[in-house]
């Protein structure tokens, strides 16, 4: 940590009322505030407002603009902030710091779109992200990101390069096998793909690689859950009671295998009525929050049953990283509160992660 007088650019500012505005602030991503090792400068501009630069060590960028004005608020002084992203864990993996494992009991919950907007929704928070796709039977990532009929390359022959969707780096055996032909493989040949998938792809640096696992509890599942130091998983899930009895299974077998649980999304969780603009709960309500609160494990968001993420995934977009769509905002959210789990489960084993309502 530095000094207070190489950490401070500005000698006039009193600092210590700006480190306690921030050790006081609070949401669902900054749990217990913001800590004074996060700052990297405070400076003030001519018309005596404050601009405050920090390094934060999990992707959370999109929330500066709200610590500003908490802290405008609290010092009755105009302020700005702005922060970049750099994670201080050691890598886990190749140059890889965290392996996230976005998983589902059963199919058809929105697993694998979930996934995709997570990943470009870290992305937009500031971090280096992966997407690797090891649903071998269904891969769907290479639609999902437009993708399809990409044909994979390498530049020594021996390492996969992966494609590039604006940033964001992806991987899936959809690029190597035709779009309309079947994969008919046994278990272990099909983890076996996966394993050289994920072994022989030139990842580079990330800070986090989001595996969009495939449906259910069998080879796939525990090649993954064994072989790679997966930081963490997050169960998708549907509000209906078959989709939240399969959750159950996929949370049992994540903790027989001691890859924590970082929390449940629930997909599809409402319809907002485009007449009256209600909240109709088409397929129950409140499922995934009894379930979470059964394994004491937190409900990370409540996505809704939404047309515009149909329309945006079918059109091979990502509908979280376009800022002009109010549900890129829930995405930005459950991404955010992914990154400070991670952070926190390592720095802060006793915080409990509070959510609220989106």
């Amino acid at each position: 940590m530095f000094g207070l007088s190489k950490l401070f650019s500005s000698k006039s500012v009193d600092k210590q009322p700006i480190i306690t505005a921030l050790a006081a602030y609070r949401s669902a991503a900054f749990a217990v505030g913001i800590d004074e090792s996060f700052i990297t400068d405070i400076s003030q501009n001519d018309d005596k407002s404050l601009h405050i630069t920090l390094t934060l060590p999990f992707a959370a960028q999109s929330e500066m603009p709200q610590l500003a004005e908490f802290i405008s608020d609290a010092l009755s002084l105009a302020v700005s902030v702005s922060a970049t992203v750099e994670l201080k864990e050691t890598a886990k993996f190749k140059a890889i710091k965290h392996i996230v494992l976005i998983a589902s009991g059963k199919g058809g919950v929105g697993k694998s779109t979930t996934a995709v907007n997570l990943a470009a929704a870290l992305q937009c928070e500031g971090a280096k992200v992966g997407i690797l796709d090891a649903d071998i039977y269904g891969p769907s990532i290479p639609m999902l990101l437009g993708l399809v009929d990409a044909k994979p390359s390498s530049h020594d022959n021996k390492q996969l390069l992966p494609f590039d969707a604006n940033g964001l780096k992806a991987q899936s055996i959809g690029f190597l096998v035709p779009s309309d032909d079947a994969t008919v493989w046994r278990g272990p040949m099909a983890s076996g793909a996966l394993s050289q998938l994920l072994n022989e792809t030139d990842w580079g640096e990330l800070d986090y690689l989001i595996v969009d696992m495939p449906p259910g509890t069998g080879d796939i599942q525990l090649t993954m859950s064994q072989k790679v130091p997966a930081s963490g998983t997050v169960i998708v899930t549907t509000p209906q009671d078959l989709a939240l009895a399969d959750a159950q299974k996929g949370i049992a077998m994540f903790n027989k295998v001691n890859v924590p649980v970082l929390g449940l999304i629930e997909n599809m969780s409402h319809y907002i009525c485009s007449h009256c603009g209600e909240a109709n709960h088409v397929f129950g309500k409140d499922g995934a929050q009894k379930l979470a609160h059964r394994h004491g494990v937190p409900v990370l968001s409540h996505i809704p049953l939404a047309i515009d993420i149909r329309e945006y995934s079918e059109q091979g977009k990502v509908i979280a990283s376009d800022h002009s769509a109010a549900i890129s905002n829930t995405y930005s959210a459950a991404a955010r509160l992914i990154a400070s789990t991670l952070y926190y489960q390592q720095h802060h084993n006793s915080v409990e992660i509070v959510i609220t309502d989106d």
